[in-house]
């Protein structure tokens, strides 16, 4: 089912959007426009590759159909850890444990990554260091604890494991049995991030489109994109083209269709706390994270709000009274909070895998032309680190294979 993408009614109730600046959008695509690279999608994965692509020395264009950050990655739960939606041991089956272990520290590697960003290119996306993994029963505990056993004894990345007893010094709430802590993950502000990575990726020399939709392409040695926006039609002739519009590409490239499906997901955000109140909920002010299948995740905001996310649709369908049943999941986790209204609440879409592992690839962009179609799509919710080296290892895809005109 085709994905409403003209409809603001999830989106529009941010927090983010509500405490970051964009500025004035950027004009649409007009006329015949040449460059190098052309980046459809202008989130975190597509705006990674743009920066990492102009810093090696290419023109590299950049299309957004709605706005920067528009989608998953200006709205998700902000949350940066370590690791992929799929279990560790899906890599090994697959490609075997020395391949795992890269996979692994590629993820860690991307999480050094945003530190890098965020000095280097000035970005104040309010980082906050930590991350919780928190069972809601013994067994999951125990299950827990031995994942961190085998993440410990096969990567060596070292875990904090919480015991029952100490699980009160870590969050005021009776829902959580034990867990684990991790200082190098942690959470930020998503959207003054991905704002930020616009601002370096213009300033490396990218040329970003916003309101400006690709209409369909044509392929060969190079790729011609035909444009819609606001201001008329416009062309855009490339020697490469990425795809990192994930579930919102709407079927401008079939054959990745159904490689990933749409899901729902949903966040609220609480009125300002008392500094204090909302320090006691979560000392450490890290992000948290449930281990249940359909989990839960919240955090701390910087100016003392409680970011609560959870549930999921796997339907196109908005859920009704969203506040309101949002409101019911964080109370499930702090009831002390009853007294304390929700603000804000939204949701989206994110891209998910069959798997939960990431869906990289080349495409021919013509029947039996060159592969010089490159995506980057199935981050399923562990995106916000992910698309920051997925990005650079697509740059470097691209750097390394000959150019036309370079043969």
């Amino acid at each position: 089912m085709p994905l409403d993408t003209t409809s603001d009614s999830l989106t529009r109730d941010s927090y983010y959007e509500a405490t970051a600046c964009r500025g004035p959008q950027r004009p649409g695509l007009q006329g015949a426009q040449h460059c190098d690279v052309a980046v459809v999608g202008a989130g975190l994965a597509g705006l990674s590759a743009a920066l990492e692509l102009a810093q090696r020395g290419y023109r590299v264009a950049v299309l957004e159909a709605r706005q920067v950050g528009w989608g998953a990655s200006g709205r998700n739960g902000g949350q940066a850890i370590h690791g992929l939606a799929c279990d560790p041991s899906i890599i090994e089956q697959q490609l075997g444990a020395d391949a795992a272990k890269l996979a692994w520290d590629i993820t860690i590697e991307a999480l050094d990554l945003i530190q890098q960003r965020l000095t280097r290119h000035h970005i104040d996306a309010d980082w906050q260091g930590g991350y919780l993994g928190l069972a809601t029963s013994a067994r999951k505990g125990a299950e827990l604890a031995r994942w961190a056993d085998t993440i410990e004894a096969r990567y060596s990345y070292p875990l904090q494991r919480i015991a029952p007893a100490e699980v009160p010094q870590w969050i005021e709430s009776g829902r959580f049995h034990s867990g684990i802590h991790d200082p190098r993950s942690g959470h930020l502000h998503p959207l003054r991030y991905t704002l930020g990575l616009a601002q370096a990726a213009e300033s490396a020399g990218v040329q970003l489109y916003e309101g400006t939709t690709v209409t369909g392409w044509q392929g060969g040695a190079s790729v011609t994109l035909q444009t819609q926006s606001a201001t008329g039609g416009g062309t855009l002739h490339a020697k490469r083209l990425l795809l990192a519009g994930n579930v919102y590409l709407q079927g401008l490239a079939p054959q990745l269709r159904s490689r990933i499906m749409p899901v729902g997901t949903y966040i609220a955000c609480s009125d300002v706390l008392d500094e204090r109140r909302c320090r006691a909920l979560i000392p450490s002010r890290s992000a948290v994270c449930d281990t249940n299948f359909v989990l839960d995740y919240f955090r701390p905001t910087a100016d003392h709000r409680m970011l609560y996310g959870g549930r999921v649709s796997y339907s196109t369908v908005s859920p009704m009274n969203l506040a309101a049943s949002m409101r019911q999941r964080m109370l499930a986790t702090f009831p002390q909070l009853r007294d304390v209204a929700v603000k804000y609440a939204w949701g989206g879409y994110v891209d998910i895998t069959m798997n939960r592992a990431p869906d990289f690839g080349r495409l021919p962009s013509s029947p039996g032309g060159p592969d010089n179609v490159y995506y980057l799509q199935g981050f399923s919710g562990h995106g916000l680190a992910l698309t920051g080296m997925a990005g650079r290892l697509v740059a470097e895809a691209m750097d390394g294979w000959a150019w036309p005109g370079t043969d």
